[in-house]
């Protein structure tokens, strides 16, 4: 089902102690807060996901990486069998295991709303290169360098891969990356917001200086209000945790939140709490006191 509408996530609401509610829903981060660095996920923190489960408690896996990359936690699907993916650009049902994901939800990219984004920050920032993320595809300009883990479909100008006759012309667009050889990266993200405006939504949560475009009001956050909606589970009852710039949101908007002990100054200042970083467990260390606390 795709969702075109535009949501923007609320910010939280102070009235009531979020300590105080029983959490209904944990949303978690993968990179840099579920995962180790070496992309395991522990066996800690497999047995505390599945104990918040067995608690009545749902789990989200909430990420900018795109659905093929979620093999990684798999395995690891109990209950928790949905996944928000590219920043909120898609929900995912992990239940039919690799390679094999059902999309629940798509948030497009408009390609209108693409190709100005494109043309707006290569003013803004020349040198600026691109890549595109589709549903079922990864397709890249020549010089964006290699980054991720597969071998792109296709080498074009992002201009070429967002024409309304381009490849997969029927294939939703997800997510834009751009990236820029030599800006910083916060810096980066500060001038790209300001030159695309109103017409996409832009963040980041790589090392480098390396942006994720994406459809106006679509965020981590709004996407996972939508799925909170649609259960009855109010911002209250939800516990989320984070690293990066693209967590601030989310972590603004839930009732209870956590900075891993790795995460960037930003997310430290959006959340309610921090643990540990995330080669030391710090999502089962919080799920873990948490429950202990509920018991």
């Amino acid at each position: 089902m795709r969702d075109n509408g535009r949501v923007t996530s609320a910010t939280r609401q102070p009235e009531t102690p979020a300590a105080t509610i029983r959490p209904r829903l944990i949303a978690t981060d993968l990179d840099g807060t579920l995962l180790r660095d070496d992309k395991s996920v522990s066996p800690r923190t497999v047995a505390a996901l599945a104990a918040a489960e067995k608690a009545g408690i749902e789990v989200f896996f909430v990420t900018g990486r795109p659905a093929r990359w979620m093999d990684v936690v798999s395995d690891h699907v109990h209950g928790h069998g949905l996944a928000i993916c590219g920043n909120g650009a898609a929900v995912v049902d992990l239940h039919g295991g690799p390679r094999a994901h059902r999309f629940v939800k798509i948030r497009e990219l408009p390609r209108e709303n693409a190709l100005d984004a494109v043309r707006l920050l290569r003013e803004a920032a020349p040198g600026t290169v691109y890549a595109v993320e589709q549903t079922y595809g990864f397709r890249q300009e020549p010089a964006y360098p290699k980054m991720h883990m597969e071998v792109p479909d296709v080498l074009a100008p992002a201009e070429e891969l967002l024409a309304p006759d381009g490849p997969a012309a029927g294939e939703p667009v997800l997510k834009i990356l751009a990236f820029h050889p030599d800006i910083d990266p916060d810096a980066f993200l500060t001038l790209a917001r300001l030159a695309i405006g109103d017409r996409a939504d832009v963040t980041r949560s790589s090392p480098s200086a390396l942006l994720e475009i994406s459809g106006p009001g679509v965020s981590k956050a709004s996407t996972l209000a939508l799925c909170c909606a649609e259960r009855g589970i109010s911002h209250e009852e939800v516990v989320a945790f984070g690293d990066m710039p693209n967590d601030v949101e989310m972590l603004t908007w839930a009732g209870r939140s956590y900075a891993m002990g790795n995460a960037h100054p930003d997310v430290i200042a959006a959340a309610s709490g921090r643990t540990v970083a995330n080669n030391n467990d710090g999502v089962a260390v919080v799920i873990e006191q948490m429950l202990a606390e509920t018991s």
